[in-house]
């Protein structure tokens, strides 16, 4: 989990606040002063730390009287509204729009992982059907075109470069015109990375700017250098006009927290999360789903659209439906399987269910795909009444699909397992009345906590991991 300990170190303290009998002036001061410790180790400014100690005791002081009032979800909440505010800014991020050319710009330091960011960007939008392109306006650093063309090669992008021309406004210029013409959806632009003490380098990327005329210019802000960021930011922003940023090497870095406050020096939004190497390592980002996961509340909202994504409800009526009866069968585990290969990092996911954030440790994940993998060759063993639980499986049967997979019965016998666990939870999901009476997601989307219940008290309270009385105030 991105920032991880911070999270870990912040829950404790709301723990140790529960179980205190009473809540007074003094546990008050204790608490903000752990919670303050947590900040600054992460390396988030000082400044900041200090406005959100004072803001919650200003809080807490003025609602704290009032009748009927719980001191303790007041802490909370005043303290995870305060960390929202951290990474959120009023200024509103550009909105890409289908049909139309949209042109980005990615600026940033040498060495902040640009190149790969523009990459990720560029698959993220592909994977969600946009048409998109690169152009690589990076002559400065040497390697720069290769690694580029290779990312694009990869995920499958057009790319554009010239390996001759050593004018990059003139590649820009060349490669936007290119991808116009042929109605590209996204065109995303990499320059070269500069520090702020190279003046020729920043006028190159004025002119760059000047000749593509970007819809979006993208800061790339890399976490490994925390608080120094700051100063960075500020002179991008002197020069051209910053639209958002993305933050990169978020992946287990004691820093990162610096670099989430260093935002404040573009007074730009955070858009995305670099959050390893690979492609599919790259979360969209919302300052309290952010937080949500960051305490081990789940982010519902995002798992609902993740889900969306992958499963577009016009097309899973049928689905949606037999789960609002509570039916379930091993057909639809094996689509739901299919459709959980399409959702991104198996990490990702389990961070946005509450209480299931610290369920999965380093190195599990390529362990769990393989076992999804190996279930599915099971289950492609199978005849059509088996999948649809129209035939009984019995030792006779379940040898036959474990020979016809090159599986074992104890395998097969796992399967089912995971399968009556599914059945039985769906069960609940359906009795609950989550998808309302036609069978649709409307009743999760007006509470999207209630999925959490069926999924906590199936998981037979080994969740491991405290949740807040807050989660349905930023859920």
């Amino acid at each position: 989990m991105v920032l991880g300990e911070l999270g870990q170190r912040i829950t404790a303290s709301f723990r140790r606040l529960n179980q205190a009998p009473i809540i007074d002036d003094d546990l008050l001061d204790e608490v903000l002063k752990e919670i303050a410790a947590a900040l600054l180790h992460a390396d988030v400014n000082v400044r900041y730390v200090s406005e959100l100690r004072s803001n919650v005791k200003k809080r807490v002081l003025l609602e704290s009287d009032a009748s009927g009032v719980n001191k303790r979800k007041l802490i909370q909440k005043a303290v995870v509204e305060e960390l929202v505010r951290l990474v959120s800014t009023d200024r509103k991020p550009y909105k890409l729009e289908k049909g139309k050319c949209n042109i980005i710009m990615f600026v940033g330091l040498q060495g902040s992982g640009k190149t790969t960011t523009c990459t990720k960007y560029a698959h993220h939008y592909n994977r969600k059907g946009w048409k998109t392109a690169l152009v690589c306006a990076d002559t400065f650093r040497a390697g720069a075109f290769d690694q580029l063309k290779q990312n694009a090669s990869k995920v499958r992008i057009p790319f554009y470069g010239d390996y001759n021309e050593t004018d990059p406004v003139k590649i820009a210029e060349e490669g936007v015109e290119l991808f116009k013409k042929e109605k590209y959806d996204l065109i995303i632009v990499d320059t070269s990375g500069r520090h702020k003490q190279e003046a020729a380098l920043f006028d190159e990327m004025q002119q760059v700017a000047e000749v593509v005329s970007p819809n979006d210019t993208i800061f790339i802000m890399d976490s490994h250098i925390g608080q120094a960021c700051f100063d960075q930011a500020k002179a991008f922003r002197e020069v051209v006009d910053i639209g958002s940023v993305i933050i990169t090497k978020l992946d287990g870095h004691a820093k990162g927290g610096g670099a989430l406050s260093a935002v404040s020096a573009t007074n730009s939004p955070i858009i995305f999360l670099g959050t390893g190497e690979h492609f599919d390592e790259f979360q969209p980002f919302d300052a309290q789903s952010f937080v949500s996961r960051l305490l081990g509340m789940g982010d519902l909202k995002g798992l609902f659209q993740t889900i969306t994504e992958a499963m577009p409800l016009d097309k899973q009526p049928e689905l949606l439906n037999k789960i609002s009866k509570g039916r379930f069968s091993l057909r639809d585990l094996y689509e739901q399987f299919q459709n959980l290969q399409k959702m991104g990092p198996m990490s990702q996911l389990m961070q946005m269910i509450p209480g299931m954030s610290n369920l999965m440790p380093a190195g599990a994940e390529k362990e769990g795909v393989k076992r999804i993998k190996r279930f599915m060759v099971i289950m492609d063993s199978m005849t059509d009444a088996e999948l649809d639980c129209e035939a009984q499986l019995n030792d006779s049967r379940k040898l036959r699909i474990a020979k016809g997979a090159g599986s074992s019965i104890l395998e097969v016998n796992l399967l089912i397992d995971e399968y009556k666990r599914m059945e039985k939870m769906v069960g609940k999901m359906g009795k609950s009345g989550l998808f309302g009476k036609g069978g649709d997601l409307t009743q999760l989307q007006r509470n999207p906590g209630q999925v959490g219940r069926p999924v906590e008290k199936q998981s037979d309270g080994h969740l491991g991991t405290w949740r807040l009385d807050v989660t349905m105030e930023i859920g």
